[in-house]
């Protein structure tokens, strides 16, 4: 469950390069997305540990998000509190700092602005929420409009927002391109880490044109600390969420502009191979010590430990816990620190000098990663490329 904001928060975030991982596209449609996964280093399990069996049954096909869309949304911080002025100072702003070139393109203005004098002329991303929906469920209620969508003649991202009320990872696919699988997020720590724990019970159901929704960001919104922020951007990025920035980007802090900019963290969300990242292993009080990790494409793995209880602590992950077989070689990556001076891992192989750019600190534990991760307070490793033998 759910740790009290003031409960500890830590998040080691790395890439450990494994085998080979591909993407087999089929008049559009991706296969199963783990089809290739033949080749030694990973066990029977790791099919069943990242499962996309869900995938691509009820997909939408209209192109469009085949990685998770990017952007800005005045919901979170500005709620009704919005004009044109605001509306164009932030699409300037996200040009303005670089962020619209990392990948944040969307402006998407929420509720409060619809008026009979407007239109949607050169609206690329509709989210369609279940406001005032006068009793008519959302599997009756959501295809007409992408009908309507569809017969404008234009490409428009389709965003189903209705709470997952009725579970629409099960019958939204064919519908749109995102569905919200929770309730509205808000600025805290116990808002963002139930939603991740809600949001990963559906991995399974996304993929490229189709991603399960959290929630929009909070990060810089003030109700969390800096460490905790960092905590929600990476865990969004690798449950492959819509990265939609939920701050005023006209005034943000240094701390939240390298969150939102990091773009080995981006990376990962915007993988190509597009499968959603998930809880692997929990152990601790409540759950509290936890390993989520996820495929990505070019012979890789993020792995993030989480530590969501209120002290320090050890987090251990073996090579079972992340679908590897006990011998696999890996190299890893810190993609917060973006260095490996401040390593401080330890690993055990049978066999180091198969590593390229090896830096083994302390090895103990075999076939395990194992890191203290203090209170609040992420931690970074990084390793180079794994010699395929």
């Amino acid at each position: 469950m759910a740790a009290k904001k003031n409960g500890a928060l830590s998040l080691c975030f790395e890439v450990l390069c494994l085998c080979m991982l591909s993407v087999v596209l089929i008049e559009g449609r991706v296969v199963p997305l783990l089809q290739s996964y033949h080749k030694s280093g990973f066990r029977s399990t790791f099919r069943v540990l990242y499962d996309t069996s869900k995938y691509g049954i009820l997909q939408l096909n209209n192109g469009l998000a085949l990685t998770p869309p990017m952007g800005w949304n005045s919901w979170n911080f500005f709620a009704c509190n919005i004009n044109e002025t605001v509306i164009k100072e932030t699409a300037d702003a996200l040009i303005s700092t670089g962020l619209a070139d990392l990948g944040y393109v969307h402006v998407n203005i929420d509720d409060c602005w619809s008026s009979s004098k407007r239109n949607s002329e050169g609206v690329d991303y509709l989210k369609y929420d279940n406001c005032f929906n006068l009793g008519v469920k959302p599997e009756e209620r959501y295809p007409p409009m992408r009908d309507a969508l569809n017969g404008t003649g234009r490409t428009i991202f389709y965003s189903i927002c209705e709470w997952g009320v009725d579970d629409p990872a099960l019958w939204a696919g064919k519908v749109g391109n995102s569905w919200r699988t929770t309730d509205d997020i808000n600025d805290s720590w116990a808002s963002m880490t139930t939603i991740a724990d809600l949001n990963d019970k559906w991995a399974a159901y996304a993929g490229p044109g189709g991603w399960n929704d959290p929630d929009m960001l909070e990060v810089g919104n003030g109700g969390m600390t800096y460490q905790e922020y960092r905590a929600h951007f990476s865990i969004w990025a690798l449950m492959k969420a819509p990265l939609l920035i939920g701050c005023d980007v006209r005034n943000m802090t240094a701390e939240t502009f390298e969150i939102l900019t990091n773009k080995e963290v981006i990376a990962v969300n915007q993988d190509p191979l597009g499968i959603q990242g998930r809880k692997v292993h929990v152990t601790g009080t409540d759950g509290c010590l936890q390993v989520w990790a996820g495929p990505l494409s070019g012979h890789r793995l993020v792995v993030a430990l989480w530590n969501r209880c209120s002290k320090v602590a050890t987090i251990t992950a073996g090579w079972d816990v992340l679908g590897l077989e006990s011998n696999t070689v890996v190299s890893i990556r810190d993609l917060w620190q973006v260095s490996d001076e401040s390593l401080r891992w330890y690993i055990k192989n049978p066999s180091p000098s198969r590593f390229m750019h090896a830096k083994v600190m302390s090895p103990l534990n075999p076939q395990t990663l194992t890191q203290k991760i203090p209170l609040h307070h992420p931690k970074a490793v990084v390793f180079g490329r794994r010699i395929l033998v």
